[in-house]
């Protein structure tokens, strides 16, 4: 009936590596694009909203 012994400060340890890799991965995903990259999504994007805009329709003023 004798269990592990663990050390709990190299465990806090690789748990903090852990999770600062996740993050790193994370950021990495989110920041990790080149200037070409960027202006394509920026540009992908305004032509979605005025291909969306171009289809709205504006109520008459009868006023």
């Amino acid at each position: 009936m004798s269990a592990d012994v663990v050390n709990l400060r190299q465990f806090r340890k690789a748990k903090t590596r852990t999770q600062k890799e996740k993050q790193a991965e994370q950021n990495r995903l989110t920041f990790g694009r080149s200037k070409a990259e960027k202006n394509l999504t920026e540009a992908l994007n305004a032509k979605a909203e005025k291909t969306l805009d171009q289809g709205r329709l504006e109520k008459a003023d009868d006023e």
